[in-house]
């Protein structure tokens, strides 16, 4: 019977040897399982088997085009079944279960095509293993060949081709595919093979799935020993171009892992041997963990050092949260990055760059690492001040940017991410230095901010200021707007709350500011950072100006109120909240209120009229209720906003402020107020009485918010406990004192509509008046006109007007005679005219 099975066998692949047709797949899957079911006990189906195996390297046969959809569901599970049979104890199948997947991806067509049938398309095989699911298959089989290298590499093999899909990296990482191959990386491999085809399937993986899910699986301690295990090897043993293009994909890897807190970097001492690779070559200390290294200043080392910085910042992001506890001691990120002398290496690069520090590298390539590691130390800084400080980090940041403001002649490449705007100018090192005062001086550090401006940084960057804005009147872009605004912020901060600094600023400072707030109002919505740029400029204004009585009226006599007031009348959502802030902390100075009250804008516009414009326009956005005509609808609460009267009563503990407070610090509401307490609510000129309706609102604010906070206290009150008869009364009396303001501010107001009403009905009659009159005047010079046409046209009327005339004159004659003079005739004789 066995032979006889044999025999069929070989009929079997006989006959399909140039191909399968897909209405026998099925019929061959089920001898290959029965194949497989025999070598357990009898050997002499191996061959049979791998025979069969050999023919799914063949073209699949249609006869219809619609065979491929009408079979797939057979095919897919067919070529699945390949996957099941890797658990087949027997190293040729396992073998030729691989050679045949690897087939998939470069097929070839037999000599001799079946009759009557065409070949699937070329990657009918690939898509029906995708929806079989043969990678999560084949990626389970990693452990049926653990201690078989020949197998396993076969294996590594066709799950790299497989890996170019993104269907097959999510069912590989279903089976834990990443874990497994990164425990393969430093296994025991003679040819390499096996470490090179498992980064490649790695690198698939991170590229064609969820990067989180291939991290999340090599977090564990023995993955991340193992990768820094190969690394080292690669780093002092391996010497051919493609070891250290490994390396490089390593370290990729390895910088990915770091983002992660959650990663044992530290434990496994991965993180410091990073940390000082990086370091190395500029601090020069020995150190046993880099021994047999050596820089060889190839292109493969120039990206590694790039690398290495890269991995700096990351580990200084969250120090914190990276620790690690052992037995006697506990280290963390931040103490690694101070004991390994990272400050120290990347000042090594803020200085001139007329003589790269290493003789080897091209004058581009030092270039792009300078920005680089002036970019990772902005990151560093910060968590590392002491260290920062004691280096002299500043002079150097400040000696650096008076080389880039200078004449001396460079040509820089800017042909680098960092090295962006850069071409021919050192505005790239300019911005990556300003980037480091900007993120140390942001800590509010007084030892920081003492420390620049004993070194006289206000000037400086006033400086720095100067030539950016020079070089933006040439031509503008996002390099020199990030430039100016970063100086503006450290100034800003370096100022705040020191009116000496202040005053030293405003010697030249607000004549560099002016030009910042005439600026035209289209670049804010060109998307290069005007708008970024003018706030930056508003809160220096803040933290410059402010607060220093000579730099306030040097701003003030420069028409800075003016400018403030045109800027205001653009409406822009994100700048009148700061610019409203601005003028009523000036408005403390006599001289604004003046300047204040003379300034017209557009159409005469008054500050008065601008500001009630925008507080009928902040009461829409924060829907408020009003009526047509502007007035008070709900005289209880009168200014409660949409959002206030959604919120449900809540008991909170004194030190929280409630909603009714919390809403006078996010509108602009309060400050248009407090503006108006310094104009004044009378004598107001050109408001119309819309104007004068809100601002009868306006003028009773304080009333009303009082009245809010009242009514918060006592809906508090009364949700947690009954209130005392007196202090019920109490409540209820300011409850109604609150709503009568209401009702006399709506009296107020329908006044001032009333009397608008009778004023247009007394110059409607007025019109009406003029009409009639123009009306009387019309008929009559008509019926005059008619009388002169009878008169012309009908000699018998001529004549009777001719008569009525002379009895008009006898009339008018006096009946006293005349006792001398002559007597003149007014009548012409033979007179036949009508004039």
């Amino acid at each position: 019977l066995e032979k006889e099975q044999l025999k069929a066998l070989k009929k079997v692949v006989k006959h399909f040897e140039n191909g399968l047709p897909l209405k026998n797949i099925t019929q061959i899957t089920e001898i290959l399982n029965l194949c497989a079911e025999k070598m357990n006990e009898q050997e002499a189906f191996t061959e049979p088997l791998c025979e069969l195996i050999k023919l799914f390297e063949l073209p699949f046969h249609k006869k219809k085009s619609s065979d491929e959809v009408n079979y797939s569901v057979e095919v897919s599970q067919s070529i699945a079944q390949l996957g099941y049979l890797m658990r087949v104890p027997s190293s040729q199948v396992k073998i030729q279960i691989c050679k045949c997947i690897v087939s998939f991806y470069n097929m070839e067509l037999p000599g001799k095509l079946l009759s009557g049938y065409q070949p699937t398309s070329a990657d009918y095989k690939i898509q029906m293993a995708e929806v079989g699911g043969l990678a999560e298959t084949l990626a389970l089989s990693l452990t049926l060949v653990e201690n078989q290298l020949t197998e396993k590499l076969w294996v590594l093999k066709a799950l790299q081709h497989l890996s170019i899909s993104g269907i097959n990296c999510r069912l590989m990482l279903k089976a834990q595919a990443a874990s497994r191959l990164c425990l393969y990386l430093n296994g025991a491999d003679p040819s390499g093979q096996l470490m090179f085809r498992s980064s490649d399937i790695l690198w698939n993986l991170l590229e064609n799935a969820s990067k989180e899910e291939v991290v999340h699986q090599l977090r564990s301690l023995e993955c991340v020993c193992a990768l820094k295990e190969v690394f080292t090897e690669l780093l002092t043993r391996g010497f051919r171009h493609c070891d250290h293009q490994l390396r490089n994909d390593l370290l990729v890897i390895a910088t990915l892992l770091a983002e992660n807190p959650a990663v044992p970097m530290i434990e496994s001492g991965f993180a410091k041997l990073l940390i000082v690779l990086a370091t190395s070559t500029e601090v020069k200390l020995p150190n046993p963990l880099v021994k047999g290294f050596k820089l060889t200043y190839s292109y493969e080392d120039f990206e590694m050092k790039k690398l290495l910085f890269n991995v700096i910042g990351i580990l200084s992001k969250d120090p914190s949260a990276i620790r690690v506890n052992c037995l006697s001691f506990s280290l963390s990120g931040l103490q690694l990055l101070h004991e390994n002398h990272v400050i120290p290496a990347l000042l090594y690069y803020v200085k001139l760059n007329q003589k790269p520090g290493f003789p080897d590298w091209s004058a581009a390539q030092y270039e792009e690492l300078q920005l680089h590691a002036i970019a990772v130390l902005a990151s560093v800084a910060p968590v590392l001040v002491d260290k920062y400080l004691s280096c002299q980090a500043n002079t150097l940041l400040l000696v650096f940017l008076d080389w880039c403001v200078g004449q001396d002649p460079f040509f820089g490449q800017g042909n680098s991410f960092h090295g962006t705007g850069g071409r021919g100018n050192k505005l790239a090192q300019m911005r990556y230095s300003l980037r480091v005062l900007r993120s140390v001086v942001a800590l509010y550090d007084d030892a920081v901010n003492i420390n620049l401006c004993d070194q006289g940084a206000i000037n400086q960057l006033q400086d720095v200021l100067k030539y950016a804005a020079n070089k933006s009147k040439e031509k503008e872009g996002t390099v020199l707007l990030e430039i100016q605004a970063d100086v503006l912020f450290i100034l800003s901060i370096l100022c705040e709350n020191d009116v000496l600094r202040k005053e030293l600023f405003s010697s030249e400072g607000i004549d560099l500011l002016i030009p910042f707030f005439k600026m035209d109002p289209r670049k804010l919505y060109g998307g290069l950072g005007h708008n970024c740029l003018l706030l930056s400029a508003l809160d220096c204004l803040w933290s410059c100006v402010i607060g220093c009585c000579i730099a306030e009226d040097s701003f003030i006599e420069k028409q800075g109120i003016f400018l403030l007031l045109d800027l205001l009348a653009l409406k822009e959502k994100n700048l009148c909240n700061i610019i409203l802030g601005i003028l009523v902390e000036l408005s403390d100075n006599p001289k604004t209120t003046l300047h204040m009250s003379i300034w017209q804008g557009k159409r005469n516009q008054t500050a008065a009229k601008l500001l009630i414009q925008l507080w009928r326009q902040e009461e829409l956005d924060l829907g408020v209720r009003r009526d047509q005509y502007g007035k008070i609808v709900d005289c209880k609460r009168p200014i409660a906003t949409s959002f206030q009267k959604q919120q449900r009563v809540i008991p909170m503990p004194a030190n929280c402020p409630s909603f009714a407070i919390m809403e006078v610090s996010e509108n602009t509401r309060a400050k248009i107020y407090a503006l108006f307490c310094k104009l004044g609510f009378e004598k107001l000129p050109d408001l119309s009485t819309k104007d004068c309706v809100t601002l009868a609102i306006i003028q009773r604010y304080i009333d009303f918010k009082i009245g809010e906070v009242w009514g918060e206290i006592s809906a508090e009150i009364k949700e947690e406990f009954r209130p005392v008869t007196s202090d019920e009364r109490a409540l209820k009396l300011i409850s109604e004192v609150s709503e009568n303001t209401g009702r006399t501010v709506a009296t107020l107001q329908n006044k001032a509509l009333e009397s608008q009403q009778h004023h247009k009905t007394q110059e409607e009659e007025k019109t009406y008046r003029e009409i009639q009159a123009a009306r009387r005047q019309s008929e009559f010079i008509n019926k005059s006109w008619e009388n002169v046409l009878i008169r012309t046209s009908n000699y018998e009327e001529l004549k009777k007007a001719k008569r009525l005339q002379e009895t008009l004159i006898a009339a008018s004659r006096s009946t006293e005679q005349v006792q001398s003079g002559p007597v003149c005739s007014i009548s012409i004789k033979n007179l036949h005219t009508t004039v």
